[in-house]
């Protein structure tokens, strides 16, 4: 769907670009809104009743999202699709809590390295489909999208064993569910907060890509949906090798927090690239170093988890995810305003890149969070 949204949306209103940016902005927030609310909602829930039953749940969810998105005849009804999925989309968190369930501590960072190599594999062959599909329609790769998440239920509905011990679930509260209140335990040691607050400035600067690489590419460089659902392949593909094959071995090597550091770093290498590529070219020469920003995301997590406790690890995960939805509700916001704003009147000074170059500056701020908090010690907790 990631080729597909944008231009979707985009049809809408045809005849003004800038509204066009503004929409898909709007639609993108709204979708983080309902994460923001329902992750730690979901999370609680997998702490107290296990991770398989909220995973298929979200799945279904899924479907239903990009059933309605297939036939929408209005803006309003593909707005309801977003919400939906919005709400029960949280496969990643839950699948991240699963994984801290069955996996040993010093194990978790190459282990989290592993999903998000499926990620990318889904990464790659998704948009690649979906960019070809939509040649023949902007709805078109919703129906396949749709299928897709109603087998995954059926699939795990068969296959998916629970990895949650009955004696490790906790009773469901409802303060922990507050979409704010789950926040708090982020707060609980200095470096657990401050390892958050990097985590959701990485969110962010991943918001500039998901709101507006579709439109950016669309307007400078003139790209089709099969290019940019190529583009987005190959992204996935330069995802899978860092995350699946290239974390375990460099943890190894640098230790969890120089890896979190050089992830950051080659992050805002490639984020600068793309605010100032002149061709699509550069774009494509900053994939793999873009690509190497993934290095960041695992050892982050797992440092993470050594602050709390083992019963809390789906809290943890409810509680990133939340910060995940935080950054997809008021990153589409500003980055689509910026974009916008770019190319609109009387904006010549601003490039139309704004939005990476912008990425790329949070990149600056997460590795020096990220250095101070680690100078930090922790408690136990």
């Amino acid at each position: 769907m990631l080729p597909a949204l944008p231009k979707l949306i985009s049809s809408f209103v045809p005849d003004n670009p800038v509204f066009a940016a503004q929409l898909v902005g709007i639609f993108a927030a709204s979708w983080g809104l309902m994460q923001l609310c329902g992750s730690p909602f979901l999370g609680a829930l997998s702490d107290r009743y296990g991770r398989r039953p909220i995973m298929l749940i979200s799945n279904t969810g899924l479907a239903v999202d990009y059933l309605l998105m297939a036939v929408a005849p209005s803006l309003w009804l593909l707005f309801v699709g977003r919400l939906v999925s919005g709400f029960t989309a949280s496969t990643f968190a839950t699948a991240f809590a699963y994984v801290t369930d069955v996996t040993p501590p010093e194990q978790r960072a190459a282990a989290y390295g592993r999903i998000g190599a499926i990620f990318g594999l889904g990464f790659i062959i998704g948009p690649a489909i979906g960019g070809v599909l939509a040649e023949f329609g902007p709805r078109v790769p919703f129906i396949l999208a749709a299928s897709l998440a109603l087998a995954n239920t059926v699939y795990g509905f068969i296959v998916l064993p629970e990895s949650l011990a009955l004696d490790k679930r906790m009773a469901f509260q409802v303060a922990r569910a507050n979409p704010f209140a789950s926040l708090r335990l982020l707060r609980r040691t200095p470096r657990l907060a401050g390892l958050a607050l990097v985590n959701l400035l990485d969110a962010l600067a991943l918001v500039s890509i998901t709101t507006t690489f579709v439109l950016y590419t669309t307007a400078k460089f003139q790209w089709s949906e099969t290019t940019i659902g190529l583009t987005f392949a190959a992204i996935g593909f330069a995802i899978a090798i860092v995350q699946g094959g290239l974390t375990g071995p460099v943890v190894a090597i640098l230790g969890e927090r120089r890896t979190l550091l050089t992830g950051l770093m080659l992050g805002t290498i490639g984020f600068t690239m793309y605010g100032f590529a002149p061709s699509s070219e550069w774009i494509w020469a900053a994939i793999p170093i873009l690509a190497m920003w993934g290095l960041a995301d695992s050892p982050n997590q797992s440092l993470m988890t050594r602050e709390v406790n083992e019963n809390e690890y789906g809290q943890l995960q409810g509680a990133l995810a939340g910060l995940a939805a935080l950054a997809e509700t008021i990153g589409p916001l500003i980055f689509s305003q910026i974009y916008a704003y770019a190319i609109g009147t009387g904006a010549t000074w601003l490039p139309s890149g704004a939005p990476f170059l912008l990425a790329a500056a949070l990149h600056v701020t997460a590795i020096i969070i990220a250095i101070g908090c680690l100078r930090a010690r922790s408690p136990q907790p």
